[in-house]
């Protein structure tokens, strides 16, 4: 009997082990299982950014595409990479689980990698080389083009369905109830960002330098084996990890709560709030998960017909159908989620400016100056290295002296609120696209004071190092918006929609890229042939113009973040007006 009650004791009631079986504390879970998942997670990240950041300079100068098009095949492939994590999540919420959507879209993404390998080693999937003698360079065909592009969204596939799942997975092997594991579950998240920052240092610096002076074929390469080396390492770790019970996707429950509130639109709405479906007492359906009281809200009132209980149905009806009637806890979660979008929307447009430092940034870069001394050359893309360093230079200084300067003028005992964090890093991102206007001026007077307006081969003579300013401040604002997203998505998101709030972080990201595309098109086309600001000859553009409409647009796009976050409350506050702890969480045994 003691044998049993120690057994009992040391195994997990929420999580399993790979053979189905309770999860025994003391064998499964912790730092060993999670050190496997964080070098999975630092392999994707060394690929995709290793194939991201020096992208546009092969569509340009092996490819032969224009720098607008380049631009565009890079955005929209990081931004399809991020997208498609909201399908990798769904995936793994409502069918496989995180563990086998990593192993599977890992090997999407080894596979993708591989054919992007073979693309550029293969001479027939490349145009030839550009003539001395000609000006013209024959571009990519359609063929090539689709090889390439194959490789491409098959690694963005993969992509999206491993980032989708990872941080989840790695945050399962450690118990929330336990005081000590909850611990070691913030250390894990800390871990989590170290690694992903590592992973981009190895990628705009080594890879970079790699592809450049021994090829593509080599860099790529590389990107291949290492993804496969994590998911080797990651599987290895199989017969230890831990497992928890599929919850299905918070993207069921919002639409559910809209095709209900659609098909009850003509029903009256009662006076009293307290005659809306609440799923207590109703039934004896199993408990799925755990979800925390909220109190009933006046906005969005045409989704609380979704919780209108028809009077004919039978009291003893164990199984509702969630497509015809939702609890008003689910109601007002997806109010919740609705609530966030203002806020969520507005911070799209850091992405874009992101978008900018691995495109436009890169091919200013190759125009300019890069030599350090007599023999070492600065790859382009590795400029971007001055944009990580500025993250993690940023991470510290606001820990040891923005936090505590805070706490003492704003009395906030976490310094800045997620939401003056997300404010801070789109103020950054204004200055990003000033000084990288002032910057292209600079750069184009030197050009056209040489006479290099018609060659764009000749190396303008001005540092490479003029562009570390901009590098620096979107840097800079990525450490604020980032860490400053995440903590509101977390904090905000209802408690049994938690896995969204990933979605929404990254969806934020990839709309950012896909609109550094549309943006990119509308100007290519309005500014035509003539008067181009997006030269495929940047010394004939004019750039700085962009970089002003990007400047213009963030300016208008932070009034209206103030005036999001001014309206916004947070949910800690919402409830405690209504008297209800954060940490309470109720069952809700709606089926």
């Amino acid at each position: 009997m003691a044998l049993v009650d120690r057994e009992d004791s040391n195994t997990l009631p929420d999580a399993w082990d790979f053979k189905g079986r309770p999860a025994l504390r003391s064998s499964t879970g912790g730092w060993t299982s999670a050190a496997m998942i964080l070098g999975v997670e630092a392999c994707e990240r060394l690929t995709t950014l290793g194939i991201a950041v020096n992208l546009v300079t092969y569509l340009t100068s092996t490819m032969h595409l224009g720098n607008a098009t380049s631009a565009n095949t890079v955005t929209n492939f990081l931004g399809t990479s991020f997208m498609l994590c909201l399908l990798g999540g769904f995936i793994a919420d409502t069918y496989l689980g995180r563990y086998l959507t990593i192993a599977i879209f890992a090997a999407v993404q080894a596979t993708g990698v591989t054919i992007l390998t073979i693309s550029t080693a293969i001479p027939t999937l490349r145009p030839p080389k550009c003539a001395a003698t000609s000006p013209n360079c024959a571009p990519a065909t359609s063929a090539q083009l689709l090889a390439l592009y194959i490789g491409l969204y098959l690694t963005a596939l993969g992509t999206g369905g491993l980032k989708s799942s990872v941080s989840g997975l790695g945050s399962d092997q450690f118990d929330d109830t336990d005081k000590q594991e909850r611990h070691q579950m913030t250390k894990f998240f800390n871990w989590f960002f170290f690694f992903i920052s590592i992973g981009s240092l190895g990628a705009v610096t080594i890879l970079v330098y790699i592809q450049d002076n021994l090829g593509r074929p080599w860099g790529y390469g590389i990107c291949a084996c290492a993804i496969v080396i994590g998911l080797v390492v990651f599987l290895s770790g199989s017969r230890r990890y831990r497992f928890k019970k599929l919850v299905g996707s918070p993207l069921t429950q919002i639409a559910a709560v809209f095709v209900a509130a659609w098909r009850n639109r003509r029903a009256e709405l009662p006076q009293d709030p307290s005659m809306l479906f609440d799923g207590k007492d109703f039934g004896k359906g199993e408990c799925a998960k755990k979800k925390q009281e909220l109190p009933h809200s006046k906005q969005f009132r045409f989704l609380d017909k979704a919780a209108i209980l028809d009077p004919k149905m039978p009291s003893e009806t164990t199984v509702l159908n969630k497509w015809c009637i939702s609890t008003l806890t689910d109601v007002e979660e997806v109010k919740l989620v609705i609530r966030m979008l203002p806020i969520w929307a507005t911070t799209i447009m850091f992405w874009t400016i992101y978008a900018q430092m691995t495109t436009f940034s890169v091919s200013q870069a190759t125009t300019m100056n890069r030599h350090i001394g007599n023999s070492f050359k600065i790859p382009a893309a590795s400029l971007t290295a001055f944009f990580v360093g500025s993250i993690l230079l940023t991470v510290p200084v606001y820990d040891r002296i923005v936090m505590p300067t805070a706490r003492k003028w704003l009395r906030n005992p976490q310094g800045l609120t997620p939401l003056q964090r997300i404010g801070v890093g789109l103020v950054f991102s204004i200055f990003a696209m000033v000084v990288a206007a002032l910057t292209e001026i600079k750069r184009l007077h030197v050009a056209r004071s040489h006479g290099l307006t018609n060659d764009p081969t000749t190396v303008v003579p001005l540092t490479v190092f003029w562009l570390i300013p901009q590098f620096f401040f979107v840097g800079s604002g990525e450490a604020f918006i980032y860490i400053g997203q995440l903590d509101f998505f977390l904090r905000e998101c209802p408690m049994g929609m938690k896995t969204i709030s990933t979605g929404l972080f990254l969806s934020t990201l990839s709309l950012g890229f896909f609109l550094s595309s549309i943006l990119v098109a509308i100007v290519h086309k309005v500014t035509g042939d003539r008067k181009p600001w997006l030269a495929n000859n940047l010394n004939q553009g004019k750039l700085y113009n962009f970089y002003w409409l990007l400047a213009i647009l963030s300016v208008l796009n932070f009034f209206l973040f103030l005036v999001g976050a001014k309206w916004y409350v947070y949910k800690e506050k919402r409830l405690a007006e209504e008297g209800i702890e954060l940490e309470e969480a109720e069952p809700s045994c709606h089926a």
